[in-house]
């Protein structure tokens, strides 16, 4: 649960993450951790400065709004069944 990653230069840990995706989705279950599997990659970051000098790019969106943006699209295309 140390592991964390980031997509902007600031890092979250995957156990935020998965708070901050809960709260989100109004997930009301309990979140089990398996500390039986490895924890995986400790610490990655996405390097997006070549981006930002080859396109001009540059992140407006924070991971929570992107991440809620990308659960309500989700929801709206779903095929119910």
């Amino acid at each position: 649960m140390g592991t964390e990653f980031s997509t902007s230069g600031l890092e979250i840990s995957i156990k935020e993450l998965v708070e901050v995706i809960a709260k989100l989705t109004a997930f009301k279950g309990e979140i089990l951790w398996d500390a039986s599997k490895p924890d995986g990659q400790p610490r990655g970051m996405l390097d997006t400065s070549k981006a930002g000098e080859e396109f001009g790019f540059k992140a407006k969106t924070s991971l929570e709004e992107g991440l809620k943006k990308t659960i309500d699209w989700y929801l709206s295309t779903r095929k119910t069944r």
